[in-house]
C-alpha cells in the first residue's frame, strides 16, 4: 500500500529549528515530486516547499525561502524539511504530499487535487 508518513514536529521556541521527515513507500519515488504543505487554524493551506525526485530541483514559497530547506535521500525514499529561524507564523500542521511528476525542475505547489498521495500531519508549534 502507498504510504507517506510525516514526522518530526514538536514544540520549539522562536528562533529555533526543527527537521521534518516524510518517509514514503509503495510507489516509484523518482516519478513524483514531493511538496510540504502547512495549515494553521483560520488560515488557508499553504504549499511551502517542493522537491522534484527527477533531478532534485526545489521550489520555495516566499514565506519560507531562506529559512527552510527541502532535501531528499533517494536511497531511503525520504524527503526532509529543515526549518530554521522559526517564528510564530510557522505554527501549523505540516503534511507532505506526492504529485506525479516526470519533468526536470520543481513545480510550485498546485491545487490539492493535483496530489495523488498525502501523509498524515505533524504539528509544529512555535512559542514566542
Amino acid at each position: 500500500d502507498v504510504q507517506l508518513q510525516a514526522s518530526g514536529g514538536g514544540l520549539v521556541q522562536a528562533g529555533g529549528s526543527l527537521r521534518l521527515s516524510c518517509a514514503s513507500s509503495g510507489f516509484t519515488f523518482d516519478e513524483y515530486s514531493i511538496t510540504w504543505f502547512r495549515q494553521a487554524p483560520g488560515k488557508e493551506r499553504e504549499g511551502v516547499a517542493t522537491i522534484s525526485n527527477i533531478d532534485g530541483s526545489t521550489y520555495y514559497s516566499s514565506s519560507v525561502k531562506g529559512r527552510f530547506t527541502v532535501s531528499s535521500n533517494d536511497a531511503k525514499n525520504t524527503v526532509y524539511l529543515q526549518m530554521n529561524r522559526l517564528n510564530v507564523d510557522d505554527t501549523a500542521v505540516y503534511r507532505c504530499a506526492a504529485q506525479r511528476w516526470n519533468h526536470y525542475g520543481a513545480p510550485p505547489p498546485g491545487a490539492i487535487a493535483a496530489y495523488r498521495y498525502w501523509g498524515q500531519g505533524t504539528l509544529v508549534t512555535v512559542s514566542s
